[in-house]
Order: structure tokens, then sequence, then C-alpha cells
């Protein structure tokens, strides 16, 4: 039964002391920077009266929202209702072309950029008859689009004095907003006849120009760092993301509910779709061996070659392929002819893994709360990410936005000012100076200790979405357990099984996942980092360098499925007796040991279910993500511009990686109701008999098949 009280023990205990002192270690060491007042992260999560260091310096309207030229936000405060960000004169954002524009580092436009409700929709430019000694500029200019601390109607400017000091456009032209900047947008059959702005000969060289100027802009963002850019695109696509773990997650279902009701045809399609692929393989090896039989090309006589296809053309790789197609089906059947009793059993039990559902049908309902936990685990990393990621403060320089003014020219865009206290009287033989935001400071001391925190909360990430794993995985072992040791089936099961063993989880294992959730976070790091380095220098043709990581690529590959696979079968043995992680994980190891043969083919079938479900979930998902992220699949919202993002792969595996978990997460009901019922079948066999006293809790159908009476 469960004898969960056990857990209790000195044991458990040890495995909550090792998990404190690590944290405890890990605080002590980020407490080094606290006399800045940058409380580590740590702190904040788990020490009830910590601030967050990420809440305390980051602002992640400096992602979300675009500013204006004074630095302020638009979409918030005072330009609420103004969303967008115009730019006077987008000529100006072409490349640099004056000492002011190279320190600008084409981070900002050396023009007046101002909050706008809505990006113009038409063509306009100043008429001649604006230049006028008595022209009034409320005549000609639109209020909207002008700078706020004009008013039209009472100013005692004249239009040549608006200009000089840029206080309103000259001209604008059809634009969409994109990231929050209104951007150029129009067709050249689309431009009037006459619309050819003061020094361009002509209409199209007018329009070539702010083209070319708007191709400038928007490359001009990519000079932000690689964390602003990645987490602006997940502010552009975060509504698309869940909507990709939506359709993740109901997929999973409907492949649960196959699962459920054509099980035996799943696995029969499988079975023969294995073989039938097989067959076809040796087919055509043997017909392309054929065809390359007669030629005087040998495998010798071909030097090292990156091109995988010039192997292709000589005989001994098409034998060489069809020898191992041979042993593959050859093996295939001779597992499926002399392990047909040991398939029977596995048939069995997932046979019961489904019965057992159908009595607790709420378990398919708890890949939900696995669902909901990853979720606001995910949600909790992005958010506090994107505030460390916007932790520097806004600089602001000192710019002239109409350099074309000789008296201009003194003014390099490399002082440094406040805008509190900035005063244009300090330049007044230059009417356009203003104190612009440049930049966000990324020397302070904070904004350099800031990447480690970031590898921090990735750490904690990986940390919470182990541990809710390990949390489910308990769970429903525990459930299941109680399902199988109810000797008469369904009357014998308590009510409320699943909600019974989330609660004895908690109360009574906490540590012991948290603990088997620190050891897969440990060994999942370096593995990450192999990776890391494995795209980073996936030109190296080095034989050697490609050799050792590829080594190491594998032995961390297998460690990785070796210790998911112990902790998995530990936490089911933790379920059942109710032991520490120590002795279940000793205890789970040496059942599986003494039933080594069943264990393999009971893996083989439903890890072969399991895994064709998780292929179709990913596939799928993360083939409407990348059709629709790389623009394949157009939408008829102006407002989501797909083309702009930075990087369209970064949704897109971030869809699939959601997924991944999601899947996980649902098909472990299946998963772990097959292994439970197999330790507990396992156990059942070495502590029972089937006699009166130590009856078998087994059901008919696999007593029968292992010809017990």
């Amino acid at each position: 039964g469960n004898l969960s009280h056990m857990s209790l023990f000195s044991g458990d205990q040890l495995a909550r002391a090792i998990l404190l002192v690590f944290l405890q270690e890990l605080y002590r060491h980020y407490l080094l920077y606290d006399f800045c007042g940058c409380h580590c992260q740590l702190y904040a999560y788990w020490h009830p009266g910590g601030s967050n260091t990420a809440l305390l310096y980051g602002d992640p309207r400096h992602v979300l929202l675009p500013r204006n030229s004074t630095g302020m936000f638009c979409g918030s405060g005072v330009n609420f209702d103004k969303p967008n960000v115009l730019y006077f004169d987008v000529l100006k954002c072409a490349r640099a072309t004056t000492e002011m524009d190279a320190t600008l580092e084409g981070l900002q436009c050396p023009t007046t950029q101002v909050c706008v409700k809505k990006c113009p929709s038409e063509f306009w430019k100043l008429p001649p008859e604006a230049y006028a000694p008595d022209a009034l500029p409320k005549d000609f200019f639109q209020q909207q689009y002008c700078d706020p601390r004009l008013d039209l109607a009472q100013t005692t400017l004249s239009v040549q004095d608006i200009l000089n000091q840029e206080l309103c456009p000259y001209f604008y032209t059809p634009s969409k907003p994109a990231l929050g900047k209104c951007l150029p947008s129009f067709e050249l059959q689309d431009v009037p006849p006459d619309f050819s702005l003061p020094g361009f000969a002509s209409v199209d060289e007018t329009v070539k120009h702010i083209k070319s100027a708007m191709d400038s802009l928007v490359s001009g963002f990519n000079f932000k760092s690689v964390g602003l850019r990645i987490f602006e695109d997940f502010a552009t696509s975060w509504y698309w993301i869940l909507i990709g773990l939506v359709v993740a997650m109901v997929v999973s279902l409907m492949f649960l509910l196959l699962m459920r009701y054509l099980m035996f045809v799943l696995l029969l399609a499988l079975i023969v779709g294995v073989l039938v692929a097989a067959a076809y393989g040796i087919y055509y090896c043997y017909r392309e061996y054929n065809h390359y039989r007669h030629s005087k090309l040998t495998l010798g006589d071909i030097t090292y070659n990156s091109e995988f296809s010039v192997y292709l053309q000589v005989k001994e790789t098409w034998l060489f392929f069809l020898v191992s197609l041979c042993l593959l089906e050859f093996v295939i059947l001779l597992f499926l002819t002399h392990r047909g009793r040991r398939i029977s059993v596995a048939l069995a039990l997932i046979k019961e893994s489904n019965r057992a559902v159908s009595c607790v049908t709420t378990t398919l309902a708890y890949p939900l709360v696995t669902f909901l936990l990853v979720v606001i685990s995910m949600a909790y990393w992005g958010i506090t990410s994107l505030y460390l990621a916007t932790s520097g403060a806004p600089v602001y320089h000192v710019a002239a936005l109409n350099s074309s003014i000789a008296n201009c020219s003194s003014i390099t865009g490399s002082e440094i000012c406040i805008p509190k206290e900035f005063s244009a009287s300090l330049h007044p033989d230059c009417p356009s100076v203003r104190c612009v935001f440049f930049k966000y400071d990324d020397t302070d001391l904070f904004s350099r200790i800031a990447p480690y925190l970031q590898i921090y909360n990735l750490l904690a990430f990986l940390w919470c979405v182990n541990f809710i794993i390990a949390l489910g995985q308990c769970t429903l072992a525990g459930t299941f357990a109680s399902f199988y040791w109810a000797f008469s089936k369904p009357a014998d099961i308590p009510p409320y099984p699943l909600l019974q063993a989330f609660i004895r989880t908690l109360g009574c294992h906490v540590g012991s996942l948290a603990l088997g959730a620190v050891i897969l976070t440990i060994f999942q790091v370096p593995r990450m980092f192999l990776e890391y380095l494995d795209h980073r220098f996936r030109d190296c043709r080095n034989f050697c360098c490609q050799f050792v990581m590829m080594s190491l690529k594998c032995c961390f590959w297998f460690l990785d499925k070796f210790l998911k696979f112990f902790h998995r079968n530990t936490y089911i043995m933790i379920a059942i007796h109710g032991n520490n992680f120590h002795v279940s994980g000793k205890n789970a190891y040496m059942l599986l040991r003494r039933n080594i043969n069943r264990v393999v083919v009971l893996d083989c079938v439903t890890d072969t279910l399991l895994f064709s479900g998780k292929v179709l979930v990913v596939g799928l998902v993360g083939l409407l993500a990348f059709f629709f992220f790389s623009g394949r699949i157009r939408l008829p919202d102006d407002n989501f511009q797909i083309q702009l993002l930075h990087y369209y792969w970064l949704p897109v595996i971030t869809v699939m990686a959601g997924a991944y978990l999601i899947a996980q997460g649902f098909f472990s009901v299946y998963s772990m109701c097959v292994d439970t019922l197999f330790l507990c079948f396992l156990e059942d066999l070495e502590r029972n008999e089937g006699t009166m006293l130590r009856p078998y809790y087994m059901s008919g159908s696999l007593w029968r098949i292992l010809n017990k009476s």
C-alpha cells in the first residue's frame, strides 16, 4: 500500500537539508553584490522578504513601447492614447553622413520624433505658398503631427521658423505602424506626380531616397543588443506563441483519446509501417547497388569530402545500407517471433492502463495542471528576463535636428545631457538643438552582472520545470498505485485518489522531488552548453574537434536519458512505499535489474507509441509555427507584420519547445500509468503467490498470460 508516512524519516530530511544548503551557498555568493543594493534574484525567489532586483531596476517599457525625441514613452502616461512614433524627416535616417550621425551610431535618427494616435494615411508636402511672409502655420500644418509644445492657433512663429526648429514635418507619406514606429508603406504607382521634395530632381528620386532611408531605419533597429531584439520579438509575437501552445494542448488530447480507443490499431499500424518502410528501403538500396555495381569507382578512390552525396555514387555505400536494413528487418521479425509472450504482457499492461484511466478519469485533467504550472514558470522566466534585459538607465545626447543650418555644424552629438536640466539657450545660434534619447546605459555595475543573473534565472526555470514534471509523475504514480493495489476494482479504490495523491505528494515528498529536480538541472546545463558550442562551431571541419564534440554530446545525451529513467522509477517507488529518494532509487534499480527482459520489451512497445505521439504533436505545431512566423501564412491584420521580426525562428523554437513540454505532460498520464502498473506488477509477482493468504492483485488477463491460476 501507500506507506507515505515513511518519507518523514531521516533520508528525506537529509535531501531537504542538502537542497537548503545548496540554496544558501548560492545566496551567499551573490550577496557580494549587495553593497550596491543589487540583491540577487535568488534572494527574491527563496527569501520571503527579498526584493526582486529585476523588478527594481528593469523597465519592460524599453522594449514594449517606443520613445519620442524627449525620451517619453508612447502609449503610456500622458501619451497613453498615442502609441506610435512619427519621424518628421525620415530622409535623415539614412546612413551616417555627418559627424553627429556617426556619433549616434545608428541608435537614433537625428530628426524630431513625436507620439501620434494614428500614422499618416496620405501623401502630403508643404506647398510653395506656405513660405509667403503672411502665411499662417495653422493653415498648412496639422496639430496632431506637430511638436505638442507648439500651439498652431496661437504661435507667433513663421512657417520658416517652425521648419528651422523642426516643430512640424514638411512632408509625410502613407505609413503603417511596425514595432510602434510609423514606417512609410506605399507602392510606386500610388505616389502623386507632383510629390517631389526639395533637393530632388524627380518623384522617382524622392521615392528612392525615402525607401533607402526607411531601410536604414529598419536596419538601425539591429544595432540594439541581442537581448533587446530577442525580447522585442517576444513582445511582438507572445499572443501567437500562446495560441500555438493551446494548439499543442488540443492535439495532445486528441492523440490521448486515440490511444484510449484505438491503441491496438495504432500499435499494429506502427509495426506494419516499420516493416514496410524497412522492406522498401531494402528494395531501394538493392536497386541503387545494382545501378552502381559495374562502376569502377570505389570507396577507396574518394578522399575525405564533406558532401555526403559524393559517397552515394559508390556501390559500397549502398551495400552497407542494404546489409544494415536486412539485419534490422531480421531483428524486428525475430523479436516479434520469440518475444511474443513478453509483448503480450506489455499489451495487457497497456490495456490495463486504459482500464485504470477509465476508472480514474480525473487523471486526464491533471495535464492541465502541468500545463498551467509550466506556462506560469515560462511567463515568470520571460518577465524576469525582460526586466533584467531592460535594466539600463536612459542616456541622452545633445543633437541638432536640423543640421543643415550653418550654425548647427558645431554640434557633434557626443555631449551628454539631462532632459529636465537642458536649456536650448546654451546654443542660441542653433534653433533646432534638442536633448534627445540616445540609448540605455550598459556600463553600470548592475548591467555588467545582469548576464549572470540571466543565467541563474534560466537555471531556476529549468529547476521549476523539472520539479513540476516530478510533481506530476509522483502524483500520477500514487493515483495508479491506488488502482492496482485495490483488490476489487473499482470498489476498493479510495475516494478522490488523484486529490489524495496530490496532497500526499505535497505534504510528504517535496524534499525528494526537489532533490531530483536539482540533480537533473545540474546535468542539463553542460548538455545545453555543448549544444551552444556545437551551434557556434558548426563550420569547424577539424575531424578531432567534431569527434570530441559528438562524443561529449552522445555521453551527456545518454546520461540525461538514464537520469530521467532512473528518476521516473524512483518517483514511482516513492509513491508506492513512501520511502525517501535514496532508498526508493535503490529499490527501483534492484527491482528493474531482476526483471530486465520485461523492462526492455515494455519500454520498446510503450516508447514507440508515445514517441510517435510526441513527434506528431511537435512536428505538426512546429510546421504551423514555421509557416506562420516566416510569413508564408498571411493574416489580414496589418498591425502584426511578421517580416519585421528580428529572428523569426525564435518564436518557432519557443512554440516547439513549449509543444514538447506540453506533450510530455499529457503523455505522462499513459506513460506513468504503464510504468506504475508495471512496477506494481513486478512487486506483486515477487511478494505474492496467488494463494488465499497471499493473492495476486493483478488483473485476470495478466495472470492468464502468465499461466497463473
